[in-house]
């Protein structure tokens, strides 16, 4: 068998894997391995490339951003500033029709900006909005629905933990694919908006109604969420000013969080040393996938396959757009039966190389954070797409009351408003780049 027979021979040992539910993780670690050790022709060769692989890999200065990201999430799940973005947005929006809906997502773009993670951020924001929801006659499904789309923000709008993985797999610059994915995060929030107008225009039960907050309040309201946009400006606005590099960023951005969380009252040594805790767990989880997926990368690229993989393609004669529809509509099949971070390190290897070889009419760059973006919406609209869903799985274990059915038949409202999204942002990469220094 050649080198590169062996490297397809392992696509299928890896979905045997996945599919006998396996950890991705450990799936992608044990064909990395295999594949290494035959490939290499015995133990010796292997070994040292395990060592280096291992050492390289977890070197990288550009992944202490990622354990920052995730502390400064705890912190404001702690400070309470879940609770008061949730509040300011439904003295605004809460007495329209669906409007402790869209005060929902409003609620989860805003932490979206200070977390980065879209299962915290679900999860965060259920614990406060799923009792108001209830408490105004919102339908169970459509409830639960609307929050894990909501969550999904928290990958879109920076930071984002799974932009900082492609940017290192593919050699990006963080901050361009940090501005670059703010106006694409606005129009997913407004796009959620518009979709709960229409979806309680049309099943007018699925919503009750509650009264309109005097102004006084609401102005007071929103006095209370400065401290997310405190952390907010300082984290991405001295980012993209150069005050400070994304990791030194993330580290500023925890610290700011832990001491707001401090200062309410509400970070004591036991819960400090719970969210070290979590974050240290959440951390290796996320490294061991990323060594699993180095692994099997190496063995991919020892096998020539996307090199290979990226010559047959251009060969093909296609047109660069009918091949990126075609990458596009794979990544939303397999979001319905993979997590969107061990997506991401299993195919940036193998479709990157073949995207970068397409003429777009773009500078290389440009196409590379374009295509960031839109495997980010892709991957993102896979957590709320039905089988498996991972932000289903969330809000469901937080609602036991709902049947999953039900939350199945209101997501797809939003998964269609994704894929037109999508489409649009295919359609003009200015939308996405215009932001971006030329």
């Amino acid at each position: 068998m050649t080198m590169l027979e062996m490297g397809y021979a392992s696509f299928p040992f890896l979905l045997l894997m996945i599919f006998l539910r396996a950890p991705i993780g450990l799936a992608m670690l044990l064909c990395g391995i295999g594949g290494l050790y035959f490939a290499m022709g015995g133990a010796n060769m292997f070994l040292a490339k395990l060592k280096s692989e291992t050492y390289t890999t977890f070197s990288s200065y550009s992944l202490t951003i990622i354990p920052m990201f995730l502390l400064m999430g705890q912190f404001a799940t702690l400070s309470g500033m879940s609770s008061a973005l949730f509040k300011a947005a439904e003295s605004w929006l809460g007495h329209r029709k669906g409007g402790v809906a869209m005060a929902s997502v409003g609620a989860c773009a805003g932490f979206g900006a200070i977390c980065g993670s879209s299962l915290a951020t679900a999860a965060t924001m259920s614990r406060v909005a799923l009792p108001e929801l209830r408490r105004y006659g919102y339908s169970g499904g459509f409830s639960t629905a609307t929050l894990a789309a909501g969550g999904t923000l928290g990958i879109l709008i920076p930071p984002s933990v799974i932009l900082v993985i492609y940017a290192i797999l593919t050699e990006q610059n963080i901050a361009k694919l940090f501005l670059a994915a703010f106006v694409p995060g606005v129009l997913a929030a407004v796009g959620y908006i518009i979709t709960i107008s229409i979806y309680v225009r049309l099943n007018p039960d699925s919503a009750g109604t509650r009264a309109a907050v005097p102004y006084s309040d609401r102005f007071r309201a929103l006095v209370d969420v400065w401290p997310v946009l405190l952390v907010f400006g300082l984290v991405v606005g001295g980012i993209y000013l150069g005050w400070f590099t994304p990791t030194e960023g993330a580290a500023v951005g925890a610290a700011g969080t832990g001491v707001i969380a401090l200062l309410s009252g509400n970070l004591s040594w036991n819960v400090f040393v719970e969210s070290i805790i979590a974050t240290a767990t959440s951390t290796a989880m996320i490294f061991f996938i990323v060594l699993g997926a180095g692994l099997y990368n190496s063995f991919l690229a020892l096998s020539q396959v996307p090199q290979e993989l990226s010559a047959w393609v251009v060969g093909l004669g296609l047109s660069p757009w009918a091949v990126l529809s075609l990458i596009l509509v794979f990544y939303l099949i397999f979001g319905c039966l993979m997590d969107s971070l061990s997506m991401i390190l299993l195919t940036i290897p193998i479709f990157f190389p073949v995207i970068s070889a397409l003429d777009f009419g773009m500078s290389p760059e440009h196409v590379a954070i374009w295509f960031g973006i839109l495997v980010l919406i892709v991957v993102e609209v896979g957590l709320i797409t039905p089988p498996v869903g991972m932000n289903l799985f969330i809000i469901n274990a937080m609602d036991r009351s709902t049947p999953m059915v039900e939350t199945y038949k209101a997501v797809m409202w939003f998964v269609t408003s994704d894929i037109l999204r999508v489409i649009i942002l295919v359609m003009f990469p200015a939308i996405t780049l215009f932001l971006i220094p030329k």
